[in-house]
């Protein structure tokens, strides 16, 4: 069987045929494979060289024919564009005008609570979506196995990678960073933010998915009284009144002594009562040693809260879950 004179049959087969991928199962091909075990020890190896040739050729040719044959049946459209090139302006669908789209929130106010820390005098760092043991729980004085560590309940990936449960765990990074600019006489002022991840029954103040705002201050000399000024200049901030506070004693295994920050509730809710917006306390010993920062010189304060609690109470929302849920009615009250 002469070789090239059906290289060339099947390739103008393929070129003609509705579904060209059925030449790759056709009788001539299979012929032309049958023939390898009646030829000699010397001739196999140029004449399988050809065959397997002349089958690359037919796939790449294969290849080409049903991605032509796929743009002549399918009309390609721009998704990022907001109505097709040539519609003309009156029959425009008005579900795709741009001026329907708005920022989420969520968005919208964690910029505004970073912008608020920056102008204190703290930078900003994004935290991770993807973490390890090491930095959710063995730099913050977690003990292995020690019960603390259920309070922040977790999933975990097939290869032992943890979803942050809090933005705690850029801590350990914020205190590495900052040690020589703290060493050479000054500060470290960072908050971190970002999404985290709890194995949460959801409710509507219960969600498994949701923002948290950190922060970190050391230096030689902080206080629990420094760290209550910049909260409440926080939320002042942050709810454009003057407020009431108070703390409470509270356990977290990396502060010492840990406490509970309270504000009345914002005049848009009544003013009356108190509410407990985030955990905080000085820095444990144990936390700063780990860094390599030596705690007998050096002292800190921590603090960390959900945004989401921040939002709802500024804007009245009664369920957390809305803001994962994609809900048009939610999301258009923030346009």
């Amino acid at each position: 069987m002469n070789l090239e004179s059906v290289r060339k049959e099947l390739l103008d087969r393929a070129k003609k045929a509705d579904n060209p991928r059925e030449v790759l199962r056709s009788k001539k091909l299979k012929e032309l494979y049958k023939v390898l075990p009646t030829l000699t020890a010397a001739e196999r190896p140029e004449y399988g060289q050809k065959l397997n040739a002349l089958k690359k050729e037919l796939e790449e040719l294969i290849k080409v024919l049903e991605a032509e044959k796929l743009n002549e049946t399918v009309t390609l459209i721009d998704i990022t564009a907001p109505w097709a090139p040539n519609t003309p302006v009156n029959e425009r669908p008005a579900l795709l005008t741009m001026d329907h789209g708005s920022r989420h929130p969520l968005m919208t106010e964690l910029e505004r609570v970073v912008r608020i820390y920056n102008l204190m005098g703290f930078a900003a760092i994004e935290s991770r979506q993807l973490d390890d043991d090491f930095h959710m729980f063995e730099t913050l004085n977690f003990p292995p196995n020690h019960p603390a560590r259920d309070s922040y309940d977790s999933f975990k990936t097939q290869e032992g990678f943890v979803p942050p449960a809090h933005t705690s765990t850029m801590q350990y990074r914020i205190l590495q960073n900052g040690k020589k600019e703290l060493e050479a006489g000054g500060q470290i002022a960072v908050v971190s933010y970002g999404r985290v991840f709890r194995n949460e029954d959801l409710d509507a103040v219960h969600e498994h998915t949701f923002y948290q705002c950190e922060g970190v201050f050391v230096s030689s000399d902080a206080t629990l009284g420094q760290m209550i000024a910049v909260l409440r200049e926080f939320f002042e901030a942050y709810y454009e009144q003057k407020l009431r506070i108070k703390t409470q004693p509270a356990y977290f295994p990396f502060v010492e002594p840990g406490l509970e920050f309270l504000i009345e509730k914002p005049a848009s809710l009544g003013g009356k009562g108190w509410l407990e917006m985030l955990g905080c306390g000085m820095i444990h010993p144990n936390v700063l040693k780990m860094a390599g920062i030596d705690p007998n010189k050096y002292r800190g304060f921590a603090w960390g809260g959900g945004i989401e609690r921040l939002v709802m109470l500024k804007y009245g929302i009664n369920d957390i879950r809305y803001f994962e849920s994609g809900k048009l009615r939610f999301l258009k009250e923030f346009k």
